[in-house]
């Protein structure tokens, strides 16, 4: 009796200092097992990336997609190629696409301000098609001119097969990416910003509200889009306005609705706090440490290949739909001719799963794994080209990108910048056939597209 009762007593012992100790709520959407995540938090303004994880890894937007779509559909208007009131006639293609969807029939007609407002507020899956097929002709010309823009903006990682976001394999984007594509859109066209942030919307007697509920929070936040597939996770890309301030915040792969919300809140929360302390003459030069001491970004690599389940409904939609499962891994395509640059070529090139990346740098996604004979050391008029884009701005920010995160395979390189029939090719140059050779492999190796060049 006596043993019992001290087993007992040793017993409450134990759960009574366990109840003290103090517990610490977890960021579950940047849990180290979880393998879908990734985040970014940008100064809008000026660019600079005030906090980052996994931002270059490679992960589906899901609905985020439809942020691609406005903005071709911005430009349209902005060039006077559609009207607002432009009156769009709904295909079969578009009626047929699944939730979350507007629900117009085949013949139906809606104009296009409606149609973005569907888009933008409640996910529609069939205003996105029917926007693209106005826009662009068709779904997959304006599928090949979102991936153009992408690489004209300076978005390394990413590719679009259609413009709703629904699951495809070689459907692909980084945080980076579209923290860059946010940006763009508030630079580009601030006029039609307010279609993102839209709380309500009534059409034809019903009201729908936006699938993104910090905008009902009053606390600055003012626009952007969800998304949400069971192969993406609960994705977010967000911005709030406070003391004059605005910060872009992306977070892919939440695991709910309320978890993912919370974490992007938590890290604009966080970033809003760099920008105070600065304001205040706290010298603050690397925000990511003050992010880190703060418990983000710290944990083991999450950072490998993403498990895809089977895909399922935009999260604002509740219906019983379900796609077939996407593959284990990011598909890989083959490569694809260098002079894949346009509309057409890139039609082509998706017809036999083509990198696009690639392709539109001119060389293929990944080095060849055949023998060679060992590079030449003298020599040192060999280049790295990592880029060619119609803009001279992005090419160049872009060069200084990744001269950043590869500092030491360019440490002794020169960065220039070449205009070609009006492409300007991003690249370092300086180096013998070696170094190149291996710091393309170096760039490969991290999903950076590249090519080596040999001396004129």
């Amino acid at each position: 009796m006596t043993a019992l009762i001290r087993r007992g007593f040793v017993t409450l012992i134990l759960i009574a200092s366990l109840a003290l100790v103090p517990s610490t709520p977890s960021l579950v959407a940047q849990s180290s097992d979880n393998l879908r995540y990734a985040a970014i938090v940008v100064d809008a303004e000026s660019g600079e990336v005030l906090f980052a994880r996994h931002a270059d890894s490679r992960r589906y937007p899901a609905s985020i997609t439809k942020v691609m779509t406005l903005y071709l559909a911005f430009e349209a208007l902005a060039e006077g190629r559609v009207k607002p009131d432009d009156v769009i006639t709904v295909s079969p293609h578009a009626a047929s696409q699944p939730p979350s969807k507007l629900g117009l029939a085949a013949g139906q007609t809606i104009t296009l301000d409606d149609a973005m407002k569907a888009t933008a507020v409640r996910s529609a899956n069939d205003m996105a098609v029917a926007i693209a097929e106005h826009v662009g002709g068709s779904q997959e010309r304006f599928a090949a001119q979102m991936t153009l823009k992408a690489r004209e903006l300076g978005m390394t990682q990413t590719r679009y097969v259609n413009p709703n976001g629904l699951p495809d394999a070689r459907q692909l984007t980084s945080a980076r990416d579209l923290a860059i594509l946010a940006r763009a859109v508030m630079r580009d066209y601030p006029q039609y910003y307010r279609y993102f942030g839209m709380h309500d919307w009534v059409y034809q007697g019903r009201e729908y509200r936006n699938t993104n509920g910090l905008l009902r929070t009053g606390l600055g936040y003012d626009g952007m889009k969800t998304g949400y597939t069971n192969a993406s996770g609960y994705n977010l890309a967000a911005s709030a306005v406070r003391d004059g301030k605005r910060l872009i915040t992306i977070v892919l792969g939440g695991r709910t609705t309320a978890s993912r919300n919370a974490h992007v809140a938590e890290l604009m929360n966080t970033g809003f706090e760099v920008e105070r302390a600065r304001a205040n003459g706290q010298l603050i030069r690397v925000a990511q440490t003050y992010f880190e001491e703060r418990g983000f970004g710290i944990g083991s690599d999450n950072g490998g290949p993403v498990q895809y389940a089977s895909l399922e409904r935009e999260e604002s939609d509740r219906s019983t739909v379900t796609y077939a499962s996407l593959p284990s891994t990011p598909a890989t395509p083959a490569p694809a001719p260098a002079e894949t640059r346009t509309v057409a070529a890139l039609l082509r090139a998706d017809a036999a799963a083509s990198d696009v990346t690639a392709a539109l740098n001119g060389a293929p996604a990944a080095p060849t794994r055949t023998t060679r004979p060992a590079p030449r050391q003298t020599d040192d008029g060999w280049m790295v080209q990592v880029g060619a884009f119609r803009d001279e701005a992005v090419a160049r920010d872009w060069l200084t990108e990744v001269n950043r995160r590869f500092r030491g395979q360019f440490a002794n390189a020169e960065r220039t910048v070449q205009n070609a029939s009006g492409w300007y090719r991003s690249r370092f140059t300086g180096m013998t056939e070696a170094t190149a050779q291996a710091a393309c492999a170096a760039l490969a190796e991290r999903r950076v597209t590249c090519m080596v060049v040999r001396p004129e």
